[in-house]
């Protein structure tokens, strides 16, 4: 990842990182990344780790499919939200290339200290390390948990980390109200840091927003529940309109359309910073 997202930052687009949740939103979301040849972070919650059977289960199903579907575009496969070193130490492990440690819930020291961990050992297997500081929440965000510009330099400094997710704004899941991004910020850390800074919660935020973030230093834009609402209002209307149907891959492919249409808009958003 850490390849991917300094050519991003030196070409000024940003990657887009997909989150996976089963066999077939991987498939979905290879195909479509291949057919536009646009380089692709499939990540993985510790939740959809549990879901789908484990670390290596996951990683081994990716490597299929990347064989299977003869992908030649760059592919990470990236552990989000790591809680600790022992989930990145598995992933790592497995065999995924990138992790992230979340820490950012503790003091600015503690965070500091687990994520050198994970580096430390992350290094010694040529596996890039994301990690956050501030604070992204869940449909919303307070302006008291933005990232510190000046802790934002102390964490990159002291960790060696390849890639930054300050809280700036955004927010997981669904938005309560309107994103906030602070831009100015975005590009001040950027500066300080020199490194690829990492935009969680891309659901929501208007085109023009993820684009100017791009002009101020975000590399990566995290995408998960805008995939999971058009798949789910898809199956929702075939399983309206075919009631009868009871085979679970044309219920599960029933998605694939909308979802495939989604994933290749945002991956025009972003591709068009490189225009």
């Amino acid at each position: 990842m850490k390849e991917m997202l300094n050519t991003a930052k030196r070409e000024k687009y940003a990657v887009p990182h997909f989150n996976i949740n089963n066999l077939e939103w991987t498939k979905f979301i290879l195909q479509v990344a291949e057919e536009e040849r646009a380089p692709v972070i499939l990540g993985v919650s510790e939740s959809a780790i549990q879901y789908m059977g484990g670390y290596v289960t996951v990683s081994k199903t990716v490597e299929g499919l990347l064989s299977d579907l003869k992908i030649t575009i760059p592919v990470v496969l990236h552990l989000d939200h790591g809680h600790d070193l022992i989930s990145c130490k598995k992933a790592i492990d497995a065999g995924f290339t990138s992790v992230m440690i979340d820490a950012s819930k503790k003091a600015l020291e503690e965070n500091i200290k687990e994520t050198k961990e994970v580096v430390l050992y992350a290094e010694e297997k040529n596996v890039s390390v994301e990690a956050e500081i501030g604070h992204i929440g869940i449909g919303e965000a307070s302006q008291e948990e933005y990232a510190n510009i000046e802790e934002c330099q102390k964490f990159v400094l002291e960790t060696k980390v390849d890639a930054l997710a300050p809280a700036l704004g955004s927010a997981h899941g669904l938005y309560k109200g309107l994103p906030h991004l602070d831009f100015i910020r975005m590009k001040e850390i950027a500066e300080i840091t020199g490194i690829p800074l990492v935009l969680h919660g891309g659901t929501g935020i208007a085109d023009s927003d993820l684009q100017n973030s791009i002009q101020n230093g975000i590399c990566k834009i995290n995408i998960n529940t805008e995939l999971q609402v058009v798949w789910a209002q898809a199956v929702r209307t075939y399983l309206t309109e075919n009631e009868t149907v009871y085979d679970p891959r044309k219920i599960i492919a029933s998605g694939e359309k909308a979802m495939k249409e989604m994933i290749r808009y945002k991956l025009k958003v972003l591709k068009n910073q490189k225009q």
